[in-house]
């Protein structure tokens, strides 16, 4: 799902639209309950959450994470790409921590241009990192995702 607003405004980004809060369709009890209703199916491994930035967007994406949870467990993933770093995000609010323990894979920092390279999984910059949210909750540092293509 692609939520609206961005406030890094990183050089370069791929979806220069999503950073304006107002861009976009509101997000809806129907909207909330069709993404449920897609993830019900078996071929749908799981929630993909892009910005925009989604840490900006918790009292929509905290709820769906919250929900996902709830009808779904661990049988479905979380993914979500951030602008924040994962240190960063370790020193924000109480809303951004808890939606962070739902997640089970985080691409985290800004994408930089001086850092662009098209050859990295799942991200866009050398910067950004995969990382293994529950591991790295449980060790109290990074875990980079084990399941990365050399």
């Amino acid at each position: 799902m692609y939520v609206s607003g961005c406030l890094f405004r990183c050089p370069g980004c791929y979806n220069v639209a999503a950073q304006d809060f107002r861009y976009g369709k509101p997000y809806t009890k129907e909207l909330e309950d069709r993404i449920i209703d897609d993830l019900s199916h078996s071929y749908v491994e799981g929630l993909t959450l892009l910005g925009g930035e989604p840490f900006l967007n918790t009292e929509v994406c905290l709820a769906l994470c919250k929900r996902v949870r709830k009808e779904f467990g661990h049988t479905k993933n979380i993914w979500s790409w951030t602008g924040y770093s994962w240190e960063e995000l370790m020193k924000e609010s109480d809303d951004k921590l808890e939606m962070l323990s739902l997640i089970d894979i985080l691409i985290d920092g800004r994408f930089l241009l001086r850092k662009k390279d098209l050859t990295l999984q799942f991200r866009g910059s050398s910067n950004q990192r995969v990382i293994d949210v529950p591991k790295s909750l449980q060790s109290g540092k990074v875990v980079i995702w084990d399941k990365l293509v050399r």
